[in-house]
């Protein structure tokens, strides 16, 4: 006998599960990152922004980074640590900077003349070992190393006049850790303050300038504003910097989203590729704020041979500075024998 309630049980066994208990979706809460780049704002629009702003478009709502400019949450020389205990889940910096506690710190920004352009940097890390070099030593302190890239050259912008290396004498600069240990060695005086402090400084007399950045920075962050002279010998051809993630956090992506954050990453670098490129050559031929000065190259021949014994001096720190000072001097030898463009002879 058929029962009304027997009918009900025998019409529920025969429809398929996915129709009879349809399941409640519910959407996933976004991945969020908090990122810190060592750029302050204006510079940080060109060269960490674009970068953010690819991820934060083509992660289709699974990931969101919000971007702070240079100290907004943590001092510039404590990302590092803020990394690695999760206050701040991404990193745009150079290693000197950031207090790398790894061998590392001394290569990071600009070590004297190991490069000669910005394309050297990639070519560096992708085709002479220094990617496989900062991926292990990162590794071993938590922290996730992602890729590096190239920038602007390592001149300077004063408000006295520099045209004989004489004249760095006594120069009370801003400047890298690495590259005002190599400078103090032609009496310059290295001054630590924070990278948005460095305008007013200038101007109040606690600076006479800056050996930070080449001149499309001066000129894009109000350094030009305040000093008067540009000098076109650099120390350095390109800044190395790098993209870094707290290891916890980068693990927990899943791959797609990994994909997505290296993209854009990689979209990054090609952006301020041209955007330095192009800036360095019509500021210098076109800028209207600071006068070029040159020391003549036979003269600075002096500064690049005191490179040389600072190499010396740095490969004995340990074997991973070794090692690095060794690819440096590869890839020099090989520049310096394929004429222009790759080196200036």
């Amino acid at each position: 006998m058929t029962t009304r309630r027997n009918f009900l049980k025998a019409a529920g066994a025969a429809v398929p599960a996915t129709l009879a208990t349809p399941a409640i979706v519910k959407a996933q809460s976004a991945i969020t990152w908090r990122f810190q780049t060592y750029a302050g704002s204006a510079l940080g629009e060109q060269v960490t922004k674009p970068a953010i702003d690819y991820i934060n478009a083509n992660a289709n709502g699974e990931l969101q980074i919000e971007l702070f400019y240079a100290d907004q949450i943590v001092p510039t020389g404590e990302l590092f640590q803020a990394l690695q205990r999760g206050t701040i889940d991404g990193v745009h910096s150079d290693d000197d900077s950031m207090a790398s506690p790894t061998p590392l710190r001394m290569f990071g920004g600009y070590f004297p003349f190991a490069t000669k352009h910005i394309l050297d940097v990639p070519v560096l890390f992708n085709q002479y070992g220094l990617a496989d070099i900062w991926r292990e030593e990162y590794g071993k302190v938590g922290v996730q190393w992602l890729s590096a890239a190239g920038q602007d050259p390592c001149n300077f912008n004063t408000k006295k006049e520099i045209t004989s290396v004489a004249d760095l004498d006594g120069l009370k600069l801003y400047t890298f850790p690495t590259a005002g240990r190599f400078l103090a060695k032609f009496g310059v005086v290295p001054v630590n303050i924070p990278y948005e402090d460095a305008e007013v400084a200038v101007q109040t007399g606690e600076l006479d300038g800056m050996a930070w950045s080449g001149i499309t920075e001066d000129y894009t962050v109000g350094w030009a504003d305040v000093t008067d002279y540009f000098l076109t010998n650099n120390i350095s051809g390109a800044w190395i910097g790098s993209w870094f993630a707290n290891q916890e956090r980068w693990a927990e992506l899943p791959d797609h989203l990994k994909s997505v954050v290296m993209a854009g990453i990689e979209a990054g670098h090609t952006y301020r590729n041209q955007w330095y490129w192009g800036g360095e050559a019509a500021l210098r031929a076109n800028g209207d704020k600071l006068e070029l000065r040159s020391v003549p190259a036979s003269e600075w021949a002096e500064v690049e041979n005191a490179a040389k014994e600072f190499w010396d001096e740095v490969a004995q720190e340990g074997e991973v500075h070794e090692k690095i000072v060794g690819i440096f001097r590869e890839y020099n030898s090989v520049i310096n024998q394929a004429g222009v463009p790759y080196n200036f002879e």
